[in-house]
């Protein structure tokens, strides 16, 4: 490994090998990387120290020196090198994906997420016409909530691979997060032509139809073909319970919600549990599913709203 990279840096820095200067560092940076090699951590910051004293403005030597004291469990420090290195390179993708983790690793998710967008954003730069790194990026706007960004992401990866039916589905979703669900139903219908079996697709187009009230029969035929493919998936069996519920099939929804909301507790299921034994006038257990789901989901006005109808009733 050591003459590997021994090679890499000949050819990089050949062209100021003679400058007093770079030879120093470079001097320091060749024993920092044979004292890594050898697992001598102590010994290998000493070094980079050394190289970064007669040249402070490497910016990969900052980023070597923070993962050795990662090694050494000194995350503070580790940290500070980074963000010189940023500050020496601020679009390069390591020190960058590097802060990020460590961010995330002291339960700084904000700060984590910043830092995992912008090495992704310039990974792209580097990367052009690499989906997948698109791919990341567009997941990390939909956590966010950056429905714009996303949109446009995704739009890029279908303009680069129309046939991708994962980027049409998730390109759907970010549609249906900004309520324009005529583009999200069509993208999640050429999500599902491009690959028929696609579960996640079906589920996410019969649940679409169930909310707006139209084409129940085929989001029915929709959504059990999806419980094929993964019967105990609770966010399906919720959507087959909310169907029954829209088809005014109640008795068959509180069957299937019931079970949907012992495989996953979800703010929706028990909305929708609640809705359906209101129905059925069991105005105590309708109040106990929407208390679930405010507990889980404190900005609920619409729950919030049932269930203050609701005690008004006792």
């Amino acid at each position: 490994m050591f003459f590997c990279l021994l090679g890499v840096l000949l050819l990089n820095i050949k062209a100021l090998a003679f400058d007093k200067k770079m030879s120093s560092v470079f001097s320091h940076y060749i024993m920092a990387v044979m004292h890594e090699d050898l697992g001598q951590i102590d010994e290998a910051i000493e070094e980079y120290k050394k190289a970064l004293k007669t040249d402070p403005d490497v910016s990969s030597i900052h980023v070597n020196l923070a993962s050795n004291y990662i090694k050494r469990n000194e995350i503070l420090k580790a940290i500070d090198e980074l963000k010189i290195a940023i500050s020496l390179d601020p679009e390069a993708v390591e020190s960058h994906a590097i802060l990020a983790l460590l961010y995330s690793s002291q339960d700084k998710p904000d700060q984590a997420e910043s830092e995992y967008e912008i090495a992704l954003k310039n990974a792209t730069k580097l990367h052009p016409k690499n989906i997948e790194i698109y791919k990341s990026l567009g997941t990390l706007y939909l956590k966010q909530k950056k429905f714009k960004e996303a949109e446009t992401t995704y739009r890029l990866i279908t303009d680069l691979s129309p046939a991708d039916a994962e980027a049409h589905l998730y390109l759907g979703s970010v549609f249906n997060e900004l309520k324009k669900n005529d583009l999200a139903e069509k993208e999640l219908k050429r999500s599902i032509e491009l690959k028929p079996d696609y579960h996640e697709a079906l589920n996410f187009l019969g649940y679409l139809y169930v909310e707006e009230n139209k084409n129940l029969d085929k989001a029915e035929a929709m959504i059990k073909k999806a419980l094929q493919m993964d019967p105990n998936n609770g966010a399906y069996i919720d959507s087959l319970g909310w169907l029954y519920f829209k088809k005014h099939k109640i008795k068959e929804a509180i069957k299937e919600l019931e079970k949907a909301s012992a495989l996953l507790a979800d703010p929706v299921i028990y909305d929708h549990l609640g809705d359906a034994y209101s129905k059925v006038n069991d105005n105590e257990k309708a109040r106990s599913n929407w208390q679930k789901s405010l507990e889980l989901d404190s900005n609920q006005e619409a729950v919030k709203k049932k269930l203050e109808k609701s005690e008004k009733k006792k």
